[in-house]
């Protein structure tokens, strides 16, 4: 299917500005699955030029450069039509087959690839053993533990609309039993990553969900020998099927705001977002 998207993020300021450069990650990912057809970027003002680099995550970003000059806001508009085909996360083959059963290790050459989504950072004695309970109530099956870790997420904790802030730590999600998309796609990197799975957090729409209808959504992608990369979104409690538009995925849940730059200048800012998703 085709999906429209239009995404406006309006940033204003109560004194004059000076902007220095903004990395923007606004423009889908690439997969077997998912397709640009028709893209366009508007900045107000104008900038000077607009650079599309990939960074070292194979994320597709735009850094934006501007004349000098104070401003009092800052608006980016990104509109892209999608094709989003159905893909089957199931349709695959685990191997060596012993990693149909957690723990299991990564093969070497794949290992050294994967550091930087096994980090173990926000994995705590309470997480752990969350994971451990439910994976051993799935008999420690590789597959059934990360689709019981969506379900359960989705169907226990209840879901917080908040649309700014960084995703809170795993331990506080688990506790509270609370939170947004960020928290939860949190949580379930955390999890997987404590009984070795390489997890990785997402950024992008969701088509379909009203709770997300305006406003980017977070899920999370783990890789399984054999299958590579696979989306898991512990906000619905299912796997990625076509509804979802990725515009990146990083080891880190905090580096894929849409916009992130800096400016100069005593002011305070001011941001008001909206998106638009649709079926053409």
């Amino acid at each position: 299917m085709n999906l429209k998207v239009r995404h406006s993020l309006d940033y204003s300021y109560d004194f004059p500005v000076e902007l220095d450069s903004h990395t923007l990650y606004l423009y889908p990912k690439a997969y077997p699955h998912q397709r640009v057809l028709n893209y366009s970027l508007v900045i107000n003002p104008i900038p000077s030029n607009v650079i599309k680099n990939v960074d070292a995550e194979g994320n597709v970003e735009q850094v934006v450069h501007f004349f000098q000059g104070s401003v009092n806001r800052l608006t980016v508009q990104a509109e892209m039509t999608v094709c989003s085909d159905f893909v089957n996360v199931f349709d695959f083959v685990l191997f060596p087959f012993i990693t149909k059963n957690i723990p299991f290790l990564y093969d070497n050459r794949i290992y050294k690839y994967l550091i930087p989504y096994l980090n173990r950072d926000d994995v705590t004695t309470y997480v752990e053993q969350f994971a451990r309970k439910i994976a051993a109530e799935v008999n420690w099956e590789t597959v059934p533990f990360l689709v019981e870790l969506s379900k359960f997420i989705a169907e226990t904790f209840t879901y917080q609309n908040r649309e700014f802030g960084v995703a809170y730590p795993p331990d506080a999600t688990l506790r509270d039993k609370i939170g947004s998309c960020r928290d939860y796609s949190r949580l379930f990197i955390a999890a997987c990553r404590s009984l070795g799975i390489a997890a990785r957090f997402v950024s992008g729409y969701l088509y379909g969900n009203l709770m997300q209808a305006h406003e980017l959504h977070a899920w999370v992608e783990v890789y399984l020998p054999g299958a590579g990369w696979r989306g898991f979104d512990p906000t619905e409690g299912k796997v990625i099927a076509n509804n979802h538009i990725s515009l990146g995925a990083s080891a880190d849940f905090n580096q894929l705001a849409p916009v992130m730059g800096f400016f100069r200048g005593s002011a305070q800012s001011t941001l008001v977002t909206h998106v638009d998703i649709e079926l053409v």
